[in-house]
């Protein structure tokens, strides 16, 4: 049930009440004979859900909730039994009918019944139509060229025999001889009828309601944007593995760096362990949102409870607007790597290509942040001009060093006394961080450059969808 109304939602028009759309899709719902199982859930790879044919013909609610001019359907009688099988045709084609929905339909082995309910029939061998024409006038066609229908014989298993070239050798022992199917295929092709068009019966239909939804538009960007953040949401807190396992990968990970740097002090050891802490953070631990958490929610959470964590263990500066900023920037980090991960599904849609590919670009922008080689000692060109400086782990690891360590003071390393050093000191020299702008930019940078991901995201996608039928034509004429 919640599959179809969602798309409901999507799909219709805002002209239309949630009512109105609740009721379309539960008649959708009846209409398929799904109502006995609306309850169950699609399932997955972590329950086993409904049966193959269930699942299809909860894709064809979902097509035919907006009464589409056109419907292309690939089996949708597999998985089914002979009376389900009639049942759902012929209600598909009721609703085409009434709705002036043209289906084009792939069937295999369809019953008698079913056969008749289909105005058009094409046949296909090895590539090559056999025949296009009304299906009615099929077993006139066969017969005409010397192939007649047997009395009280399927009429679809019958053509499929006829013109099958699998099995071209007659079988020993069968009582029944069959001519060879490629001689078959090569008569009917030359026959004048086989090439004659489907002959379309233009008939005035009275506009129905299901047509008038057609011609409307559909739901607007914020109702989409509302209804696929709801479902985000959703899914996100029923599945183990997507959000929670995660979360607990999380939790313990940030414990092990709170007891790893437990309670760092003020010495001068201890700028490099809040260094390296910092880094770790913003980096590694944000990585593992290579796998996609789902949009503000999940990079929210996780960024609250287990950066408290690690923040209070490690004794971070004190201060909440400190920790906000803190939490602020594993948010705006975890959101970047989501927006690349985006961009690389864009590109390269294979999922374990796709991975191996974010992590490699993950890894070099990391390995150009400023941390593992300073910014000075970086080679100029390609990994400072221009790799450092697109590497948001950079803005990311520089906010955070100024919200830790200005207004610090430090011991200073082999002198005697109580001499002291600044935090600004170790950020200039140490760290070579630039001091130039508050760590608001960097942080307002962060959150430009999620923006950014996402616009060019959008534009690879849009692209690809004007790119993909050109690049299909091309193919084709070569």
């Amino acid at each position: 049930v919640e599959a179809v109304r969602y798309s409901a939602q999507l799909q219709l028009p805002d002209s239309m009440s949630p009512a109105e759309k609740l009721s379309r899709s539960d008649h959708a719902i009846r209409q398929m004979g799904l109502a006995a199982v609306s309850g169950t859930r699609i399932g997955g790879r972590v329950c086993k859900g409904i049966s193959g044919g269930q699942r299809k013909r909860v894709s064809i609610c979902v097509e035919l909730l907006s009464s589409p001019a056109l419907v292309f359907l690939d089996e949708p009688t597999s998985g089914l039994d002979s009376a389900a099988s009639y049942h759902v045709m012929s209600r598909i084609a009721g609703i085409a009918g009434r709705d002036g929905t043209t289906v084009v339909a792939a069937v295999h082995q369809p019953s008698t019944e079913v056969f008749q309910l289909f105005h058009g029939l094409c046949l296909l061998a090895n590539g090559r139509t056999v025949y296009f024409g009304p299906a009615s006038e099929a077993i006139e066609f066969f017969g005409n060229n010397g192939f007649a229908c047997p009395l009280r014989m399927n009429p679809s298993d019958y053509f499929l025999r006829m013109i099958n070239t699998d099995f071209e050798e007659y079988e020993e022992g069968s009582a029944v001889t069959l001519p060879r199917a490629a001689e078959v295929i090569h008569i009917l092709v030359s026959s004048s009828r086989s090439l004659a068009t489907l002959r379309a019966k233009m008939e005035a239909r009275t506009i129905t309601q299901g047509a008038s939804v057609r011609k409307k538009k559909q739901a607007c960007f914020l109702t989409k944007s509302i209804t696929l953040t709801k479902r985000s949401f959703v899914n996100m807190h029923r599945d183990l593995g997507y959000y929670w396992l995660r979360f607990v990968i999380y939790i313990a990970l940030c414990l092990s760096i709170g007891t790893i740097f437990f309670n760092v002090g003020y010495s001068y050891a201890s700028i490099q362990a809040r260094a390296s802490m910092l880094m770790f953070t913003s980096t590694f631990l944000t990585m593992m949102a290579i796998g996609r958490i789902p949009i503000i929610f999940g990079p929210g959470l996780i960024s609250i409870l287990p950066a408290a964590i690690a923040y209070y263990l490690t004794g971070l500066q004190r201060g909440i607007y400190h920790f906000l900023y803190f939490s602020t920037t594993l948010w705006a980090t975890t959101m970047l790597v989501e927006s690349l991960m985006m961009i690389v599904a864009a590109i390269v849609p294979d999922f374990l290509l796709g991975i191996i590919t974010g992590s490699g670009v993950q890894g070099l922008l990391m390995l150009n942040a400023g941390f593992f080689r300073l910014p000075a000692d970086l080679p100029k060109p390609v990994w400072k001009y221009p790799t450092y400086f697109i590497s948001y782990h950079k803005y990311a690891s520089q906010g955070l060093y100024k919200n830790e360590f200005i207004g610090l003071m430090f011991q200073d390393f082999g002198r005697a006394g109580d001499l002291k050093i600044t935090g600004q000191y170790i950020l200039k020299n140490n760290l070579q961080v630039e001091l130039g702008y508050s760590k608001w930019v960097d942080l307002a940078i962060l959150l430009a450059m999620v923006v950014i991901y996402r616009v060019l995201f959008l534009v690879i996608v849009k692209v690809s969808e004007i790119a993909k039928p050109i690049r299909k034509h091309l193919t084709v004429k070569m």
